[in-house]
């Protein structure tokens, strides 16, 4: 089935809903200028199949304006396959193949354009996440190292007071025994009938 500017312009697409997408009238304006200029080299296609034609004949090419030969395209005589016919047609279709190669190209671009750009900022994002963690990390540390520091301030401490507390209760304990001690050498050497009995 061959393709007619009034497919183009009939084409209906389907509208997709949350989903990136082309905005519908531009795509439609984009639209009707590829008709028009479908149209146009169509019309110009006829043109020169009628002139070719009448050539072919004899007769003297008279210029037939566009509007008055839509249909003859069919009834107008085959050239020769050997003989490569000046054609419209091959103008037309090299210009609609070249327009969608640009937009081809377009697209492709806009695409590697999007994904370098997810990409870098994918990685700025990585980069972020990164530091933050290594912030986190450091401080965390710092405050381990504080706390470490101080529970074993606290430890030296504790040792010191159980140090000082041990000899104390030596010096006290000892000074118990020597009173202990010098009391009962007192009691000893004291007669029985002194101390009352």
């Amino acid at each position: 089935m061959a393709l007619t500017p009034d497919d183009v312009v009939t084409k209906q697409f389907q509208h997709v809903r949350f989903k990136d997408g082309f905005d519908p009238d531009e795509v439609d304006d984009f639209l009707d200028e590829i008709v028009i200029e479908w149209r146009k080299a169509l019309e110009e296609n006829v043109e020169l199949k009628a002139k070719l034609a009448a050539y072919e004949s004899g007769a003297t090419p008279a210029a037939a304006p566009a509007a008055e030969t839509p249909a003859p395209v069919e009834a107008a005589p085959v050239a020769a396959p050997a003989e490569p016919a000046p054609s419209g047609s091959a103008t037309a279709t090299a210009g609609i193949i070249e327009l969608a190669q640009r937009l081809h190209d377009e697209h492709v671009a806009e695409g590697e354009a999007k994904r370098a750009q997810l990409i870098a900022d994918a990685e700025g994002e990585v980069n972020r996440i990164r530091t933050e963690a290594e912030a986190k990390q450091r401080e965390e540390s710092a405050r381990l190292e504080r706390e470490r520091n101080t529970l074993e301030a606290r430890i030296t401490e504790l040792r010191n007071f159980e140090r000082d507390y041990r000899s104390q209760l030596r010096g006290y304990i000892e000074g118990q025994l020597r009173d202990l001690d010098e009391k009962s050498a007192s009691t000893d050497s004291t007669p029985v009938s002194a101390i009352g009995l």
